[in-house]
C-alpha cells in the first residue's frame, strides 16, 4: 500500500526542509577547483592579513573594545565566516561601519555588554538568513550606498583625531563633536610627536602603491614608526599588553533586563551586519569569477561568526570590502584564502603579542585615516552627484545623516528619500491623453470624450487622473481607453470606479475599452465594472466601443427633438 496523501504531503514538507538546510550548511563544493588555485589562495590569504593585522588592531581601539578585541574578531569571526558564509571569496572581521555604531554603545553601557551584543546580534542575523531575507539588499539605490560609504568615511576620520593628538575624546556619541572637543586638551610636545607618527605613517602608505601595488605599506609603516618609537623613547601611549594567543571562551550572561535595554542597539548593529556583509558579498561577485554568492548563507555565516567571536571576547563582524577586494586581487579564489588570513593573525597573537603591543596608538589613527581616505572615491562622488537631481539628493542626505545621528536610521531614511523620488517620478510618466475618436468626423463627436490612459494608475498619479478627467464639461459619453495602463493598483482602479459613478450620476455615459487580463481580476474586485451602468459598456476594441458611443448621441439628440 502506498503512503496516505497526509504522510506524502508530511515527507515533502521534511524533504523541503531537509534541502533548505543543506542549502545554508558547508559542503564540500565549497572547494571546487582547490587542486588548481591552492598557492594562490594561501599567497592571497598571506597578503589579506598582513593587510588586516593593523586594521584589525586600529578597528578594536577605535571602538573602545581595545586592540586585543579587533584581532580576535578577526581570527574568530575570520575563520567562522570564511567556512559558513555564503561567498567563496569574502574576508571577514572588524570593520569602520561596525565601529562606528558599536563605539557609543560600548560608550554608554561599558565594554562588559560586548559579548551579548554579539551573540544577539548574530542571532538576528541568522534568523535573517533563515527566512531568506538575503536578497533584500538588493533594494537599497546605489546613491544610498554611496552617502552611507561617504558618511562612514567621515566618522572614522573624526575618530582617529583625538589619538593624532595625543589627547582624549570628548565625551560625545558625535565624532564631530568628540573629535573638536578633544582639540584644546591636546598638549605640547606630545601633539607634534604624534602628529609626527601620524604624517610618517600617512606619507609611507600614500607612496607604497608606486613601489609595487602589493607592497604592504600599512605594515610597514607601523614596523618604521613603532622602532623610531621605541628608540627614540618618544612620550606617547602604545598599544600596552596583550595576551599571548587567544583567551579562553565563556558563555555570556545576561538578565532580562539587560536583554531588554540591549535589543535595539543588537537590532541596529544586526541590520549594519547584513547590510555590509551582503554589499561586499555582491562587490566580491562582481569582481572575481568563482560565481555567484548565496546571500542567505552568507547571513547564516555572519551570524555565527558574530556569536562566535563574542564567545572570545571579540566584536561584531562583517564582510570587509577592502579585504575583500585585496583577497580577489591577489589571487584568492577558495575559501582557504580566508581561513590562511585568520590563521596568520592567530600566528602574530601567539607568537608576536609583546612586538604588537608596543605599537603607538597614533601609528593605528593615521593608518585609519588613510584608509577613511581611500574609502572615498571622487570620481563616484562626480558620478552620483552628477547624474540626477534625485539621486544627489538621496547621495547627500543619507552622507549627512550618517556623520549627524545614525547610520541605520540614514539607510532608512536614504531608502525612503529615493522611494519617494522614484514614485514621483514613476507619476510623472503616466499619463491621461484626451484623443481625436476614429475615422471620418461625424455629427455629434463633440458630444464624445475619448481618453487614453497610459504608464502607471497607482496611488501617487491616480489624483491627478481624477481631475483631469472629472473636469469636463458639455459631453454625454465618456470613452476611457485602459489597454496602454501598464500599472494599476488598488488605488488607481478605486479612482476610475469613483470617476465612471461621478460622471455616471452626471449623466454622462461612460464606456470603458481594453481591460488587460491582469488588470481585469482587480478591477473586478474594487468595483470598476460594476459601477458601469450596463455591461454591454465594457468593450475589447476601440471601433466597437466609439460607434456605441456615436448611436447613444444620435439616440440622445433624436430624444431632444419634438
Amino acid at each position: 500500500m502506498g503512503d496516505s496523501p497526509v504522510a506524502s504531503v508530511s515527507r515533502a514538507r521534511w524533504q523541503r526542509a531537509a534541502a533548505a538546510v543543506r542549502s545554508l550548511a558547508p559542503a564540500a563544493s565549497d572547494y571546487r577547483g582547490l587542486g588548481r588555485t591552492w598557492r594562490g589562495d594561501l599567497a592571497a590569504g598571506v597578503t589579506v592579513g598582513i593587510v588586516a593585522l593593523p586594521l584589525a588592531l586600529a578597528f578594536g581601539v577605535s571602538s573602545g573594545a581595545g586592540a586585543e578585541s579587533g584581532l580576535v574578531t578577526a581570527i574568530v569571526a575570520g575563520l567562522v565566516a570564511a567556512v559558513f558564509g555564503g561567498s567563496n571569496v569574502q574576508v571577514s572581521g572588524p570593520t569602520g561601519a561596525m565601529v562606528v555604531v558599536l563605539g557609543p554603545i560600548i560608550a554608554a553601557n561599558g565594554v562588559g555588554v560586548l559579548a551579548v551584543l554579539c551573540v544577539l546580534a548574530g542571532f538576528i542575523v541568522i534568523v535573517a538568513g533563515v527566512l531568506r531575507l538575503g536578497r533584500a539588499v538588493t533594494y537599497i539605490p546605489w546613491p544610498v550606498i554611496e552617502g552611507f560609504t561617504l558618511g562612514i568615511a567621515i566618522i572614522i576620520f573624526l575618530q582617529q583625531v583625538p589619538a593624532a593628538i595625543g589627547a582624549d575624546p570628548w565625551p560625545s556619541p558625535n565624532a564631530f563633536l568628540a573629535a573638536v572637543g578633544a582639540v584644546p586638551s591636546a598638549s605640547w610636545p606630545e601633539v607634534g610627536w604624534t602628529l609626527g607618527i601620524v604624517a610618517v605613517v600617512a606619507a609611507i602608505m600614500v607612496l607604497a602603491p608606486r613601489i609595487h601595488p602589493r607592497f604592504p605599506g600599512s605594515i610597514v609603516a607601523i614596523v618604521v614608526v613603532s622602532i623610531i618609537t621605541a628608540v627614540a623613547g618618544l612620550p606617547v601611549d602604545t598599544i600596552g599588553q596583550l595576551p599571548a594567543g587567544l583567551p579562553a571562551p565563556t558563555l555570556p550572561t545576561a538578565d532580562w533586563v539587560t536583554l531588554a535595554s540591549l535589543a535595539g542597539p543588537a537590532l541596529a548593529i544586526a541590520a549594519l551586519a547584513a547590510i555590509e556583509s551582503l554589499l561586499s558579498a555582491r562587490v566580491a561577485a562582481s569582481i572575481s569569477d568563482t560565481g555567484p554568492y548565496d546571500a542567505d548563507r552568507e547571513l547564516v555565516g555572519q551570524g555565527l561568526a558574530s556569536i562566535a567571536s563574542g564567545f572570545f571576547g571579540g566584536m561584531p563582524a562583517t564582510g570587509a570590502i577592502a579585504r575583500t577586494a585585496v583577497n580577489v586581487r591577489s589571487g584568492g579564489r577558495t575559501r582557504l584564502a580566508a581561513i590562511t588570513h585568520a590563521v596568520l593573525l592567530l600566528g602574530v597573537v601567539s607568537f608576536g603579542a609583546a612586538i604588537v603591543a608596543r605599537i603607538p596608538l597614533a601609528a593605528l589613527a593615521g593608518v585609519l585615516m588613510v584608509t577613511a581616505f581611500r574609502m572615498i572615491s571622487i570620481a563616484t562622488v562626480r558620478t552620483v552627484v552628477g547624474s540626477t537631481r534625485a539621486d544627489a539628493i538621496v547621495f547627500v542626505v543619507t552622507a549627512v545623516i550618517t556623520v549627524s545621528f545614525d547610520l541605520i536610521y540614514a539607510v532608512l531614511i536614504g531608502i525612503a528619500a529615493a522611494a519617494f523620488f522614484a514614485l514621483r517620478a514613476l507619476a510623472r510618466s503616466s499619463g491621461v491623453h484626451r484623443e481625436e475618436l476614429p475615422g471620418p468626423a461625424e455629427p455629434g463627436d463633440e458630444r464624445i470624450a475619448l481618453f487614453r490612459l497610459e504608464g502607471a494608475l497607482f496611488f501617487g498619479a491616480a489624483e491627478r487622473m481624477l481631475e483631469r478627467v472629472g473636469d469636463i464639461r458639455d459631453i454625454e459619453v465618456v470613452v476611457i481607453r485602459m489597454s496602454q495602463l501598464q500599472i494599476l493598483d488598488a488605488t488607481g482602479a478605486q479612482v476610475i470606479t469613483e470617476l465612471i459613478t461621478a460622471l455616471e450620476r452626471r449623466g454622462v455615459t461612460v464606456l470603458v475599452k481594453g481591460i488587460q487580463t491582469r488588470h481585469l481580476r482587480l478591477a473586478e474586485r474594487v468595483g470598476v465594472i460594476a459601477s458601469l451602468r450596463h455591461q454591454n459598456h465594457l468593450f475589447d476594441e476601440l471601433k466597437p466601443a466609439v460607434e456605441h458611443a456615436r448611436s447613444h448621441v444620435r439616440r440622445a439628440a433624436e430624444q431632444s427633438q419634438p
